[in-house]
């Protein structure tokens, strides 16, 4: 069963959320110096961490590694989806965090004459990852359905 659609759909859940967590998710300007939000803090461009985002860090890793977990239970389908419904929570919750650090960090540079600020692709990520993980479950929901009732026939 490890061959399975499924599969394919967690292991691009896992893929995009380690993008995330190594992309940058915003770069933000005040005067002269740059600043980038990262999945890991919002740092100078000396690598000085100025605030760091420790729940979002946490939020992500826990993310990027219940995919894969969820690809070796293999044979326990119906934990499989309960684990793509927690994912699932995971990844909004993640989404939160990155929007309310981002809001934070765009305060912190308003009070600037010169300020200006950019979105990184990563940002959207966790959504396609959202996409991603609730195809996998309707496929183990699929074949959940064809087991039982192939076991129904015999």
């Amino acid at each position: 069963m490890i061959q399975r659609i499924q599969t394919i759909y967690l292991l691009m859940v896992t893929a995009l959320l380690a993008v995330t967590l190594c992309l940058p998710l915003a770069s933000f300007s005040a005067g002269i110096e740059p600043f980038t939000l990262t999945a890991f803090g919002l740092k100078s461009a000396a690598g000085e961490v100025v605030i760091r985002t420790i729940y979002m860090t946490i939020l992500l890793a826990l993310a990027c590694l219940l995919p894969f977990v969820t690809i070796l239970l293999f044979k326990r389908r119906m934990l499989q989806i309960r684990l793509c419904v927690v994912e699932g929570v995971l990844l909004v919750g993640a989404e939160a965090m990155i929007l309310i650090y981002y809001f934070l960090s765009d305060r912190l540079f308003s009070g600037f004459e010169f300020h200006e600020q950019s979105l990184g692709v990563a940002i959207a990520l966790p959504i396609v990852a959202l996409l991603f993980c609730y195809l996998a479950a309707r496929a183990i929901m699929r074949d959940e359905v064809l087991v039982r009732s192939l076991d129904r026939v015999r």
